[in-house]
């Protein structure tokens, strides 16, 4: 790929609607900002829900799909705005039941543990842990990586498997960017920690994702039939090429040049996707029909 990569700017996703029969819609920074819904964006998933078109919430939320709904709802996104969910924490569960009877370390906020509920595993501490769940930092409005070299050291000398029930690096809340658990693993990696992803950009999230599609549209579904919509550059449109499907980009605080949040230019987009083997088929400055 080269530097004259043009990626479409749109202001409507309507048009495209039509090519496809489900949309994979990520949620922090193309639903809600982490604090409030964005109206336009469940406008846009409730057209194509109406038109026929399935949506799923395909999330890198530590957070299984009942407390994820929930926090849907307190945030301000209404239920007919999609289908159904997938989250990191769906799958984190999926992979802790290949662990029963373990001893799990939990690193991460105390919000979080419903990722443990009714699972066949102990919650302990780093010392006795046959493995830890990383859902996040522990308080992640004042606290960063290097918080946890000491900690994420020592896990790595014992070398204690990790599950990253949230791959993303960075998301938005409100008007300002936090830490996520992927940036811990990322540094877990560094120290010669191992690391099991659960999510977004690797593909176990995408199948199950398709298979929660297949049980709500009509007929067979095939990966031809998917859309996926998303702010992140390195998860939501990296995972969609490497799933084979093609991915609309939404600017957010994560990739908006400067501090102007929500503007795209193609000078921009190129520095993103310029190295990328699938980028996106077009660009948007938030979700709308």
């Amino acid at each position: 790929m080269t530097a004259s990569l043009s990626v479409p700017i749109i202001e409507s996703i309507q048009d495209l609607a039509g090519r496809y029969r489900v949309w994979f819609v990520d949620i922090w920074g193309v639903m809600h900002n982490g604090r409030d819904a964005f109206p336009n964006a469940a406008a846009a998933t409730r057209a194509f829900r109406e038109g026929g078109g399935v949506v799923v919430l395909l999330s890198n939320s530590p957070r299984p799909s009942p407390d994820l709904q929930e926090q849907l709802r307190l945030f301000g996104v209404p239920d007919d705005a999609y289908d159904a969910t997938v989250s990191s924490g769906d799958l984190t569960r999926h992979e802790l039941s290949k662990h029963k009877g373990a001893r799990v370390f939990h690193l991460g906020p105390e919000r979080d543990t419903a990722i443990f509920d009714a699972m066949d595993v102990t919650l302990t501490g780093p010392e006795e842990a046959d493995l830890t769940v990383c859902s996040g930092l522990f308080d992640d409005e004042v606290e960063t990586p290097e918080d946890y070299v000491d900690l994420l050291s020592s896990m790595a000398a014992r070398d204690l498997p990790m599950i990253c029930a949230n791959p993303d690096h960075k998301v938005e809340r409100g008007h300002r960017l936090i830490y996520c658990a992927g940036a811990l693993a990322a540094a877990y990696e560094t120290l010669g920690g191992k690391t099991i992803y659960a999510g977004k950009p690797h593909r176990p999230v995408y199948e199950l994702a398709l298979q929660t599609a297949a049980k709500v549209a009509p007929g067979t579904i095939s990966q031809s039939d998917v859309l996926a919509i998303g702010d992140g550059a390195k998860t939501d449109i990296v995972g969609a090429g490497v799933f084979g499907i093609p991915s609309v980009f939404v600017a957010s605080m994560l990739h908006a040049p400067g501090e102007n949040v929500g503007v795209l230019d193609a000078e921009h987009l190129s520095s993103l996707f310029a190295e990328e083997p699938s980028p996106p088929i077009a660009a948007m400055r938030g979700l709308a029909w």
